[in-house]
């Protein structure tokens, strides 16, 4: 059964499939609380395409990471290898649960999630059962933890998603890998166009929201010379300088419409996950990447508007 569990998830787009036993989660895991029988959680990684981010890194067209890289791959591609595996266990006599992010709930009373709007965010009982993803991930062996809180994939570096079926069935399981990729470079942090990623890799999620949303003019072609005309410390906003609260985020995020959402209702990422690139590109000058292309992902130093042109 593993091994067809395998061949029909990357026969239908995954490209890492990993397997965890009950036994390495602890006994008051979300996935006991979801489906108390279950034995084994079986984890699907997907790549994110290389290419989805050039024309960020250009600075040339912006519509393709959200709609392909999150849309689709989120509401299409992981959903269909998930249903495909789940059909073929539970043909099998297997129970085949598939878990994947609902980017609209979420647990904490006073966060939100950068991907969609905060007003949308749904808080409920229903937040409590939500498994833990990243944790779940490296159980399974996808990948490790990087210092900005993402799963780190041998393949693909940080550009992956990843999502998840829990099962009643025993299956071997896969070796959790032993961390090797992060080095603790902190080109991460440097590279967030709005300081959201502190030292020790704590991401502020409404920091995180306001600078993926594009609220740094340096880093925006789509905005206009008087955005966030009338606002306080309207310079330090469009400099990515300015330390936001939960209040002054959903100001700043309520004027942002240099650029539509996808049909999902997903956010347009404007930095284009500027924290995952820098990561990826640090890992693939280290040559630790074990997925090769004939070209560096970086082939220039990175483009920068003027503060200037706001004033």
């Amino acid at each position: 059964m593993r091994e067809e569990i395998i061949r029909i998830a990357k026969a239908n787009g995954a490209d890492i499939v990993g397997f965890a036993p009950a036994s390495r989660f602890d006994a008051n895991d979300p996935i006991f609380k979801i489906f108390p029988d279950t034995k084994t959680v079986i984890g699907l990684a997907f790549r994110v395409l290389r290419g989805i981010y050039r024309g960020i890194e250009e600075g040339s067209t912006y519509y393709q990471y959200t709609t392909m890289a999150v849309e689709n791959m989120e509401e299409t591609i992981m959903p269909m290898a998930q249903l495909k595996v789940a059909m073929y266990m539970e043909g099998e006599g297997a129970i085949a649960l598939p878990q994947r992010r609902h980017q609209q709930i979420m647990a904490e009373e006073n966060s939100t999630n950068p991907e969609v709007a905060y007003d949308a965010v749904y808080r409920s009982r229903t937040a409590e059962v939500q498994m833990d993803f990243l944790n779940a991930a490296i159980a399974c062996g996808l990948g490790e933890k990087g210092l900005h809180n993402t799963l780190l994939t041998d393949e693909f570096g940080p550009m992956v998603r990843y999502c998840f079926i829990l099962t009643d069935a025993e299956l071997p399981a896969s070796d959790v890998v032993k961390p090797h990729l992060c080095d603790k470079c902190g080109k991460c942090i440097k590279g967030c166009p709005g300081k959201a990623i502190a030292e020790d890799g704590t991401v502020d999620p409404w920091q995180c929201a306001v600078y993926y949303n594009g609220a740094n003019g340096t880093k925006n072609p789509f905005m206009p010379p008087e955005a966030f005309e009338g606002m306080e410390d309207r310079l330090d906003i469009i400099a990515g300088e300015a330390k936001v609260t939960p209040e002054t985020a959903k100001a700043i995020l309520d004027k942002i419409y240099f650029y539509p959402p996808a049909q999902h209702a997903y956010q347009c990422s404007i930095c284009g996950r500027s924290c995952d690139v820098e990561c990826y590109v640090h890992l693939e000058e280290k040559g630790v990447l074990t997925k090769k292309f004939r070209e560096p992902f970086r082939k220039r130093e990175p483009w920068k508007f003027s503060v200037e042109d706001f004033k």
